[in-house]
């Protein structure tokens, strides 16, 4: 880079100090860098900082959907409720375990799933709603288990944005059946590649942690201990989805950190809000009373009916700024593969096909410097003129 040149402002870089370094090296040192204490560690002190009985550590949120999926007891035919606007890990999750999505529009404000909308695609076939919380910001819980409840359906909750987020004074991802969390490098708490499964029920814990490491009935790091050597047996057709201690040690102390991140998160969301006031942009809703938001994406709608500038030409102008975007999300409903195996037409979800269409994410890591937000600000500004 020559001199006096701005470096490229990466999306999702991030904020990993010397206590995860340190971690890693002594992981290294130890020999032990596969699945072993760290990794129950880190189970452990999630487990404990939401609260709840029952925490496995996987490979990726991914994996953790899939496994509630199945150890809720999804299969062929089975149908469960969720919404257009996320990754496609969601839907491909069912999917794999057997099941049909069935995709409920989302609120064109907040873009969490439309909680009033459910009750009408509620089918004798349907046996879930998995509820994506959106950027971090909750859904609507409270409304959503009344109607899981009343209809006798498991709630398997997507916490890939939400890991600080709580609703009406309750930890999210502890509201479902199951709660499913994401550590890619790109989240509020990251081990490169990662995922926690929260289960409510012990055995609905067992079989994840069982499916997750081939069907095997002993912990891989325990069948190698200094205990000695432990026989296993396979007692179910299993996956590959275990996580290592090399992860978990960057997990520990980033966990330890999810306060201050979020701290610097919020203020970040704040200097954005007060900078684009007044812009022929769409910003991202108020954050609704008694709710904590996990501030993990901050997204902008381009309509260029109404600024004059198209999504992707927005896109390209911001790159050229050397400021990292992403697109959170192009709607479930307008990729082919989805329309030509369910038939899904982008008209019958309004909300999510116009937002997937016009939403641009900018960098909130925690890692940004004061001088590094200015920079987005004033490469937003620019690239709207």
């Amino acid at each position: 880079m020559k001199s006096g040149e701005k470096s490229f402002l990466v999306f999702g870089s991030p904020a990993l100090g010397k206590s995860e370094i340190d971690e890693v090296h002594q992981c290294l040192e130890s020999g032990w860098i596969g699945t072993g204490p760290r990794v129950a560690q880190f189970e452990e002190e999630f487990r404990k900082y939401k609260g709840v009985p029952h925490a496995v550590a996987l490979n990726s949120c991914t994996a953790a959907l899939h496994l509630s999926l199945l150890a809720a007891g999804i299969s062929e035919g089975d149908e469960v409720i969720t919404t257009p606007m996320t990754f496609c890990a969601t839907v491909n999750s069912i999917i794999h375990a057997g099941g049909k999505p069935v995709l409920v529009d989302v609120e064109p404000d907040t873009f969490n799933i439309d909680v009033e909308a459910i009750e009408r695609r509620i089918t004798p076939k349907t046996k879930a709603i998995l509820p994506v919380h959106f950027a971090g910001r909750p859904c609507k819980m409270d409304r959503l288990m009344e109607i899981a409840s009343r209809h006798g359906l498991m709630v398997i909750e997507d916490c890939a944005h939400a890991i600080e987020a709580e609703y009406h004074g309750k930890k999210i991802g502890t509201f479902g059946d199951f709660g499913c969390f994401s550590f890619y490098v790109t989240k509020n708490v990251t081990t490169g590649e990662g995922g926690m499964l929260l289960a409510r029920k012990e055995e609905h814990s067992v079989r994840a942690k069982r499916l997750g490491l081939h069907g095997m009935s002993q912990d891989a790091w325990k069948r190698f201990g200094d205990t000695g050597y432990k026989h296993y047996e396979v007692v179910e057709a299993g996956f590959k989805y275990n996580m290592m201690d090399m992860q978990a040690a960057i997990g520990i102390h980033q966990l330890r950190k999810v306060n201050e991140f979020r701290k610097r998160r919020e203020e970040i969301w704040n200097a954005y809000t007060e900078a684009f006031a007044g812009l022929p942009i769409t910003l991202p809703a108020a954050i609704e009373p008694n709710t904590v938001h996990s501030y993990h994406l901050y997204t902008l709608l381009i309509d260029e009916a109404r600024c004059g500038v198209k999504r992707d030409e927005f896109l390209e102008r911001m790159t050229r700024e050397k400021i990292g975007v992403g697109v959170h999300y192009v709607s479930m409903t307008d990729h082919k593969f989805y329309q030509d195996k369910f038939g899904w037409k982008t008209e019958d979800y309004p909300h999510s096909t116009r937002i997937g269409r016009q939403t641009v994410s900018i960098p909130i890591s925690p890692k940004l410097t004061d001088e590094d937000v200015l920079r987005i600000i004033q490469s937003v500004k620019r690239s709207l003129e």
